[in-house]
């Protein structure tokens, strides 16, 4: 008998590297068929039906018909996240534009409900293409997300944490993704997949034993999984979640074409 695979979609960044350890190196990974994509794919392979579960952008919860968070793990921070920041060569008072990455979904929900209730400003938000990184300048910033992040704050004069900002808006962490499913599924499937993302996070020197020095050096990735990324979805983190999404709701920032 052929057993029908759950078809999954994780985040392709660094910081997946754990939880794609821990599904590698668990029984788990027979029942999965698993694609890698940016968040943004990840979050309309969802929407779409296309995979039955996903490393999620916390943005698009609302948007799904029905929503199952089935993991007590997520990719989220408590201060800064280190690869989710507002670049810009001015203060944030003097920003006019800022560019909105389009590998993104929650990011760009949370930099607008920061410009609005925390920043104070009033800035023009601009959907970006691929190469936008390259159009800040003056007073034009750009919100970038991922592994690109690791190179560029040497190259502007500001950088704007936007987990980091959070929490000192609200005192809370920040929640930018979750494994959530858009239909009900095995009880003894998702006490397997627990298990196997467990085992990713608690054995981070064997997940940075399997890492070919990249985009940034082994000594970094430990820093940045370590330090900068927190991975148990706490009590915190879910009181997070549901703050940030009534804030979309409340002041109408959700952009559904992102």
């Amino acid at each position: 008998m052929i057993v029908k695979k759950i078809k999954v979609s994780a985040v392709s960044y660094l910081n997946t590297l754990p939880f794609l350890y821990g599904i590698e190196n668990s029984t788990v990974k027979e029942d999965l068929d698993i694609s890698l994509d940016i968040p943004s794919d990840c979050a309309k392979k969802l929407l779409s039906g296309e995979v039955d579960l996903g490393l999620v952008p916390v943005a698009i919860i609302p948007e799904l018909k029905e929503h199952y968070i089935v993991s007590d793990y997520c990719i989220g921070a408590e201060g800064k996240v280190d690869s989710v920041a507002l670049f810009s060569e001015v203060p944030l008072d003097e920003i006019e534009n800022i560019y909105l990455d389009y590998q993104s979904k929650t990011s760009v929900n949370l930099v607008q409900v920061l410009a609005k209730k925390y920043w104070n400003i009033s800035p023009n938000f601009i959907q970006a293409a691929v190469g936008y990184e390259n159009k800040i300048s003056g007073k034009t910033a750009a919100v970038i997300i991922g592994d690109r992040t690791f190179n560029l704050p040497k190259k502007y004069s500001f950088k704007y944490d936007l987990s980091e900002q959070w929490q000192e808006f609200t005192g809370l962490p920040f929640v930018f993704a979750c494994w959530v499913a858009n239909k009900e599924l095995p009880s003894l499937f998702i006490n397997k997949f627990n298990e196997a993302l467990n085992k990713g996070v608690e054995n981070i020197e064997n997940v940075l034993s399997a890492y070919d020095e990249q985009s940034i050096s082994k000594s970094a990735l430990k820093n940045y999984l370590v330090e900068n990324i927190s991975y148990p979805f706490d009590e915190k983190k879910q009181k997070a979640v549901t703050l940030f999404l009534e804030s979309i709701e409340a002041h109408k920032v959700l952009l559904s074409d992102i």
